[in-house]
């Protein structure tokens, strides 16, 4: 069912109740009936009104993001405005009820800042997180389906709600080697007021810079063991690559760093005690990272074994 809709069901209970609502309070069997001093029918009948502004409320939310839906194709975007025209309903819903209940919408808005006031030091958090929401909405250090590290977990983005960020968790306890875990892990919105966060996934540059390393005897020739690599992974990654520094080029074009990128796979060369470490250096889609690894070793092993005179693997290496 659409939300459009969804929104036209609400819409007739709130009609119901409004209209229950203006009879009960004029009822003339009623008007005069209290319990324990408190007229019946006005409380009868503020009560299926402040129901009627609920449904009315839910209602026309359901319609106006049904009609946002259907020209916002970026499901990104949709779930930014849902957020946000949650929050403005709700906020709108809570001033209504008020406004039904006390008869009058400036003593209202006095209460709602009165109670407001009193309940800050109880629920400080919950503020918070919700400071943290509008931080999110306008900053946007991250946004649904970014992959993330965040307070101590990484994962997905599935959802950004006014008090809490979900994760579908990467790595975790449960397993490793860059792998979803299937769990869940809620994360409230405060924490991007205090806590570093990393975005792996931004969607003006989607790329992060991956490494392999290769362990090789130091009787390898260096120079072919490093030129190998590097024509290993420019035929795997080669073309992508080339776009994505081109993009990267450009985008530290528009701030003041000062940086050089290769193009191309790099690599580093490191003495380590009895062997030496050489480190591919090359650009990967984040959710792409650990399958991008298994193939290049895959490949690398491969072609390292095609000449043993010239690569040559620590002692006690099994060839």
């Amino acid at each position: 069912m659409t939300a459009v809709k969804r929104g036209y069901a609400p819409l007739a209970v709130a009609v119901a109740c409004a209209m229950g609502g203006g009879l009960v309070l004029n009822a003339p069997g009623l008007v005069d009936v209290t319990v324990s001093g408190y007229p019946v029918a006005e409380l009868a009948g503020k009560a299926l009104v402040a129901l009627a502004v609920l449904f009315g409320c839910y209602g026309a939310y359901a319609l106006l993001y049904g009609f946002v839906e259907r020209r916002t194709p970026d499901k990104v975007e949709r779930h930014k405005l849902r957020s946000v025209l949650q929050f403005c309903f709700v906020v709108l819903g809570t001033l209504a009820v008020l406004g039904v209940v006390t008869d009058r919408w400036v003593p209202a808005l006095v209460s709602l800042g009165v109670v407001g006031f009193a309940i800050t030091f109880a629920l400080q958090q919950p503020l918070l997180s919700l400071f943290g929401w509008v931080y999110i909405m306008v900053k946007e250090p991250y946004q649904v389906g970014d992959r993330v590290a965040i307070d101590g977990s990484k994962g997905d983005i599935i959802d950004v709600d006014f008090l809490v960020t979900t994760l579908w968790e990467v790595d975790g306890e449960l397993v490793a080697s860059n792998q979803p875990s299937g769990r869940h892990v809620t994360v409230p919105n405060s924490v991007v007021l205090s806590t570093q966060i990393t975005n792996f996934s931004r969607e003006e540059f989607p790329y992060v810079w991956n490494e392999v390393e290769v362990q090789v005897a130091y009787e390898t020739d260096l120079d072919f063991a490093s030129d190998l690599l590097c024509e290993v992974a420019d035929d795997y990654l080669g073309a992508e690559m080339e776009r994505a520094v081109a993009h990267y080029r450009d985008l530290i074009e528009e701030t003041p760093v000062e940086l050089d990128v290769n193009e191309r796979p790099s690599v580093n060369v490191a003495p380590e005690g009895t062997f030496v470490t050489l480190r591919l250096r090359y650009l990967v889609p984040p959710r792409e990272g650990q399958r991008t690894k298994n193939e290049l070793y895959r490949r690398v092993l491969a072609r390292f074994q095609e000449h043993p005179e010239r690569v040559a693997f620590p002692v006690g290496r099994n060839r």
